[in-house]
């Protein structure tokens, strides 16, 4: 302590006796205190009782005498409900009853303060009722520092002072010493004394116990043998010393891994490094595995923050995978990495400026293989798909929009990757050349408007094995695409929407190719021509569509009360002339005489030089067609079951589409597509259908295959159903964000995600405190539990006949049966291959201090079962136990 408070009381006194006035009223010649009843009517009051003391005041205004440097640095405060005594005979001062004592930052309270300035010492307690029991406990309070023994007794001219008792809290550290010896104000010796994160401090779940600790506040904990107490119970785990850092701040230091065993790799070290506490901004985490048979992995984990700006984190994953032994037939070697980034700006910051990211890419085989992690959604789902743009608005008249991104997108079964770096787009608002600036726009002219486009793209094609090689960046192409729309739109016949335009293209390319046939291979080859290019073409487009209405009422006293329909029917016309300017000929075949040999007869073929290029080419033939498309949209009024709503509810019942064009070229039909769907059952269930007609015949002569007029060439349907009980449902919906994160879904129909270097945070959040049920609770009679299912059929009527190509069930289950304790399975099931798919299941339970979960995988690919139990708090996160059964998969 800077200032002993001690030291403070004995000053205080020598004011009050000298110099100052005591507000409790003394008789002379005794030293017991006059009643309450018979106290001047100055005296300050609270709602708890008459104050018998207030501030020390110094009633002398003039002094001749020379100022020297007091002995108090601010105001004193004291207070007692039952009274303040002094017995100048002792030399005592006895605060009883709701004792205080404030100056500074320091605050003592206590049932009762007792000051003895000959011996300057101080000593504050407790007091007993009738029957026995201890209230107004001493609290001792210094900034953030909170006391609370059974009684304190202090040195003021020493400085210190011994606690019986005490509690104390420290962080996440809960400290309970049945002795404490002040030694100064920055080093405390303890005697019996026991720590623990736990919320119950008078009756922990666990704690560890000691007899000798060190103690300096928010620094460290030193403590000899120590011994770890479950439920009062002494368990085998001790340590003849141990050391406990004690921060508010983040500090460096080492990461203690964690072991384990595989058949194939034998014994290994895993998640073992250290932890940089860069800054307050940002850090970085450094992890390492190591099995016996030489596989490694590295990981690189940091987050950043800086307040009212931007948020991120970025993780680095790679793994050098060794299967066998050297110079068996089973021996393999491979690598594989992942690069996962998340970076989020606070749109606070510049509300015309933007930047996001959204990474994950790497090896197509990481979440299958990694020895690290199981991600059950992440094997099963294909894709990787990663974003970064950044944005700015110039608020400029027109209105210009600025964008830069870079997309990745990766199928993890094929392998192939689809990049772009970057994109980039430019807007330039619509301009109303022909319209007033104060009055709306009316008819066909003064609606005419014009805007800019610009996009521009390099885009590269390439596979897992040559992602970022050289020979990834040679075949990448690049281009410019500039739009340029005049259009216009307005009403005829008051109810029909009429909409024209004229759009001019222009694209500019850097590769373009020249086509030819290899006559020894057969094969069409595209020589790539690197250099500049361009072509020109424009298009127009009309539109008509209008909204019609029907309506059907029931009356007001039906549950169902209306039932509108509404119809959105629309026609398009689009049509592009030819640009042969750009057509060019290759020589696809030729055809040699029966006996001279000499070439006879070649075949040509049409193209442009601008095929291949990611903004298309111009049309070699006229475009002209026709587009119908009918919007239906049933929606109803019905009486709201919450008797207190006074207004009916709406909901839709049906949507559907359907479409088609006409092509005056060729003079056909495009199939009719149709689209739409529903909910069932509160709105919780959501179906979805679509599928496409064709109007024509088809045959296929190999096949033998005949597909009648207007018969279905495909269709699919999808229903998704949530459903939990009443008290689920009040709870906020929480998502899989680690599994979404990874590559698999935000729900957990495909099972959850483990990280098994970041177990704590990987299981289920701890319930809100008005949301966790009491501890003494045990049998609960509703059950809170979830259902989520999702089944999805395809239908397919193609070259090979009719058939259900794809139709399968995934369903989700999740159950609270007790406070405590929480279960679940995901699960599904193949009609097609009639088989059962990923099942997981999983079991959760909240120790208070302690969490423990367990989930298995009972079969297919990826069978996998692990245990976990270990203390919640950051500050032991170390002291767990972790067994499971790594998957050991085999490279492809």
């Amino acid at each position: 302590m800077r200032t002993n408070l001690f030291y403070i009381v004995l000053s205080a006194i020598f004011l009050t006796i000298g110099c100052g006035k005591i507000s409790a009223q003394e008789s002379p010649n005794n030293s017991k205190p006059i009643p309450a009843k018979n106290q001047p009517d100055n005296l300050k009051k609270d709602e708890n009782g008459p104050i018998v003391s207030t501030t020390i005041i110094d009633t002398i205004k003039v002094d001749s005498l020379k100022k020297g440097k007091g002995y108090l640095e601010g105001k004193v405060k004291y207070k007692a409900k039952d009274y303040a005594k002094f017995d100048h005979k002792n030399k005592l001062l006895t605060l009883s009853d709701g004792a205080e004592l404030k100056y500074l930052d320091y605050e003592l309270k206590a049932g009762k303060i007792v000051y003895d300035y000959k011996k300057n010492e101080v000593y504050a307690g407790r007091l007993k009722d009738s029957t026995g029991k201890y209230y107004q406990y001493p609290v001792f309070i210094q900034g953030s520092t909170v006391i609370e023994p059974d009684s304190i007794r202090f040195n003021t001219v020493t400085k210190k002072a011994k606690v019986w008792n005490t509690k104390t809290n420290q962080g996440e550290f809960w400290v309970h010493a049945a002795l404490t010896k002040k030694e100064n104000d920055s080093v405390y010796f303890m005697k019996g004394a026991r720590f623990t994160t736990s919320k119950d401090l008078d009756d922990p779940e666990y704690y560890f116990l000691t007899n000798k600790v060190k103690f300096v506040p928010k620094k460290k904990i030193v403590v000899g043998f120590t011994n770890m107490w479950i439920y009062n119970v002494p368990t085998p785990l001790a340590l003849p010393f141990a050391f406990f850092p004690m921060t508010e701040e983040a500090r460096s230091g080492i990461l203690i891994p964690n072991y384990t065993y595989t058949e194939q790799r034998g014994y290994a070290l895993q998640n073992g490094g250290y932890y940089f506490a860069l800054s307050d901004n940002y850090d970085l985490a450094v992890l390492g595995d190591y099995y016996t048979n030489g596989s490694y992995a590295l990981r690189f984990e940091s987050q950043y923050a800086k307040r009212y700006k931007f948020n991120g984190n970025f993780n680095l994953r790679y793994e050098n995978l060794i299967d066998g032994e050297r110079g068996f037939p089973n021996y393999s070697k491979g690598t594989i990495y992942n690069i996962q980034w998340s970076h989020s700006k606070d749109a606070k910051s510049n509300p015309n400026s933007r930047f996001t990211a959204s990474v994950n890419l790497g090896s197509s085989k990481y979440f299958r293989q990694s020895l690290n992690q199981v991600n059950v959604g992440s094997n099963l789902n294909n894709s990787l798909n990663s974003s970064i743009s950044y944005s700015r608005t110039f608020n400029t008249l027109p209105q210009v929009n600025f964008a830069l991104a870079a997309t990745h997108s990766q199928n993890t079964n094929t392998e192939k990757i689809s990049m772009t770096l970057p994109t980039l787009t430019l807007n330039v608002d619509r301009v109303f050349p022909f319209a007033s600036e104060t009055k709306p726009k009316k008819g066909f002219f003064q609606n005419i408007n014009v805007r800019y486009d610009l996009t521009g793209s390099n885009s590269y094609n390439t596979s897992d094995s040559l992602f970022f090689k050289s020979q990834m960046f040679k075949e990448g192409t690049t281009g410019f695409q500039h739009n340029i729309p005049l259009s216009t739109n307005f009403k005829i016949f008051k109810h029909f929407n009429v909409n024209t335009a004229i759009n001019y293209k222009e694209v500019w390319y850097l590769q373009t190719i020249n086509r030819r046939t290899d006559f020894e291979t057969n094969k069409v080859v595209d020589d790539r021509v690197n250099g500049f290019d361009s072509f020109r073409t424009y298009s127009f487009s009309n539109g008509l569509s209008t909204t019609l209405y029907g309506m059907y009422t029931f009356g007001e006293d039906k549950k169902v009360k209306v039932i509108r329909h509404t119809i959105t029917p629309s026609v398009s016309h689009g049509y592009t002339p030819k640009f042969d300017q750009y057509l060019e000929q290759y020589e696809a075949s030729r055809t040699y005489g029966r006996f001279t040999g000499p070439n006879t007869q070649s075949e040509y073929r049409n193209y442009t030089r601008f095929d291949t290029g990611i903004y298309g080419a111009p049309n070699l033939i006229d475009a002209n067609s026709v587009g119908f498309s009918l919007g239906n949209l049933f929606e109803a009024k019905v009486t709201d079951r919450d008797s207190t709503k006074t207004e009916p509810k709406k909901i839709q019942l049906l949507r559907l589409n359907l479409g088609s064009s006409y092509d005056f070229k060729t003079k056909q039909w495009s199939t009719i597509s149709f689209n739409g769907g529903t909910a069932f059952f509160d709105q919780k269930m959501a179906v979805n259908f679509g599928g496409s007609i064709d109007p024509y015949e088809f045959e296929n002569t190999n096949s033998r295959f005949v597909r009648k007029a207007f018969g279905l060439s495909g269709a699919n349907l999808s229903m998704n159903y949530a459903l939990a009980s009443s008290s689920f449902g009040k709870k906020k919906e929480k998502k899989n964000t680690q599994g979404q994160r990874n590559g698999g879904r935000e729900d957990d129909l495909f099972g959850v995600n483990e990280d098994f270097s970041d177990k704590i945070n990987t299981q289920p959040g701890e319930e809100s405190e008005e949301e966790t049920e009491t501890p003494a609770e045990l049998f609960k009679s509703d059950i809170p539990w979830d259902v989520t299912m999702a089944f999805t059929i395809t239908y397919s009527n193609n070259d090979f006949g009719n058939k259900i190509s794809s139709s399968s069930l995934m369903l989700s289950v999740n159950s609270q049966v007790t406070p405590k304790w929480k279960m679940g399975v995901s699960t599904g099931y193949d009609f097609v291959n009639k088989g059962v798919s990923q099942t997981q299941i999983r079991m959760d339970r909240d120790l208070l201090s302690w969490t423990m979960n367990f989930n298995w995988v009972p079969f297919g690919t990826y069978t996998y079962w692990g245990f976990f139990i270990g203390i919640k708090s950051s500050v032991l996160s170390d002291i767990k136990w972790d067994k499971r059964s790594v998957p050991d998969r085999t490279l492809r």
